[in-house]
C-alpha cells in the first residue's frame, strides 16, 4: 500500500513538473518572460477556482517561489493598467489590437458623439438662449457639460478603448510608444466621424437656428484674438488635459478609480480658461466636426494643431521625465 502511495504521489509530481514546463515552453513562444506568466501549476488552480464559481472579474493572487529570494511571494496575475506588455494593450486596461481593433473603434466613435453631441447641444441652448427648468444655459454649464459628458465617456468606455475621444491623446501615447501608430488613423477617423454625427445631433434637437444662428457651437476666435494668441490657448488648455489623461491612465500608482474625475475636471477646467478666447476646442475633432456641418472653417489650422502639439508635449514630459519620480517619505 505504501509503495503504491509513494509511486501515485511521484507520478502526480511528475505530472506536476511536466506542466510547469509546458507553461514556461508556450510563455517563452509568446514572447514573455516566465516570471511575467503565472505557471502551469498557477493557471490549473485559477482554473480549478473559477470551475468552484470564483468571480472572474477578480484579479486572482497567486503563490510561486523566487528562486533567488528564498521566501514565497504572493503576485497578481493580470496586467497592470498603465505599464502594459506589448503595444496592443490601450489605457484603462483595455485591448486595442487583434480581433478588438473594430469593437475599440465602434466605442471611440460612440464615445466621441456623446462627448460632441452633450457639449455642442448645452452651448447651443445657451446661445439660442432656450429656457430649461428655469433661465436658460449660461457658460457654466456649458464648461460643465463638456467636463461630465467625458467624466461618463471614459467610465463608459475606457475598458474597451481607452476612451481616447481626441487626436490629440491618440497622438501623445503614439509618440510616446504607448499606442500602436497603425492604429492611429483607425481612431482619429472614429473620432472625427462621432463629432460629425454629434454636430449634427445637435441642428437636429435644436432645429435650424442652431446652425445659422448658433453654428452649432463651432468654435472661432473670439472678437480681436488673433490666430497666433488663438494658438497658444488651445496648445495649453490641451497641454492640461492630455497631462491629466496620461498621468492618471498610464501609471499603475494612481487607483483606477479617481480617472473618470481627474479627466472630466481636466476637461472642464480647459473649456473654462478657453472658452472666452478660442470657444475651449481642447480637442481637434470637437472643433472640426461642427465646422463641417456648418460649411465655415475660420482659423481652423489652429485647432488641428495647436491641440495636437500640446497634447504630444504633454505626454514626452509625463512619460520621460515624471512617471519615474516617487513622492518623499
Amino acid at each position: 500500500m505504501n509503495d503504491e502511495t509513494g509511486r501515485s504521489e511521484s507520478e502526480a509530481r511528475r505530472r506536476a513538473a511536466e506542466r510547469r514546463q509546458e507553461a514556461d515552453r508556450r510563455g517563452r513562444e509568446a514572447g514573455a518572460s516566465p516570471g511575467d506568466l503565472p505557471s502551469g501549476f498557477e493557471r490549473h488552480e485559477a482554473s480549478e477556482g473559477r470551475k468552484r464559481g470564483t468571480s472572474g472579474a477578480a484579479r486572482p493572487e497567486t503563490r510561486r517561489r523566487d528562486p533567488e529570494q528564498g521566501p514565497t511571494e504572493v503576485r497578481r496575475v493580470g496586467y497592470d493598467r498603465g505599464r502594459s506588455r506589448g503595444a496592443s494593450r490601450g489605457l484603462y486596461g483595455s485591448q486595442v489590437s487583434g480581433p478588438n481593433t473594430l469593437r475599440a473603434a465602434v466605442a471611440e466613435l460612440i464615445g466621441t458623439f456623446i462627448l460632441v453631441f452633450t457639449g455642442t447641444a448645452v452651448a447651443v441652448a445657451a446661445l439660442l438662449e432656450r429656457p430649461t427648468a428655469g433661465d436658460f444655459y449660461d457658460s457654466l454649464a456649458i464648461a460643465l457639460a463638456f467636463g461630465l459628458a467625458l467624466a461618463a465617456v471614459v467610465a463608459a468606455i475606457g475598458h474597451v478603448s481607452g476612451a481616447h475621444v481626441n487626436p490629440a491623446v491618440t497622438l501623445g501615447l503614439a509618440v510616446t510608444g504607448k499606442f500602436p501608430w497603425n492604429l492611429v488613423p483607425v481612431y482619429v477617423g472614429a473620432q472625427l466621424l462621432g463629432a460629425i454625427l454629434g454636430a449634427v445631433c445637435t441642428w437636429i434637437s435644436y432645429g435650424g437656428e442652431a446652425r445659422s444662428v448658433a453654428n452649432l457651437a463651432a468654435t472661432f476666435p473670439a472678437a480681436g484674438v488673433g490666430d497666433p494668441r488663438a494658438f497658444v490657448v488651445e496648445l495649453l488648455v490641451t497641454f492640461i488635459l492630455v497631462f491629466v489623461v496620461v498621468s492618471v491612465a498610464t501609471d499603475d500608482r494612481v487607483p483606477a478609480a479617481i480617472a473618470p474625475l481627474a479627466v472630466g475636471f481636466a476637461l472642464a477646467a480647459g473649456v473654462f480658461i478657453a472658452g472666452p478666447v478660442t470657444g475651449g476646442a481642447v480637442n481637434p475633432v470637437r472643433a472640426l466636426g461642427p465646422m463641417i456641418v456648418v460649411g465655415q472653417f475660420t482659423a481652423a489650422w489652429v485647432y488641428l494643431i495647436a491641440p495636437v502639439v500640446g497634447g504630444v508635449l504633454a505626454a514626452a514630459l509625463y512619460d520621460r521625465f515624471l512617471s519615474d519620480a516617487q513622492a518623499p517619505e
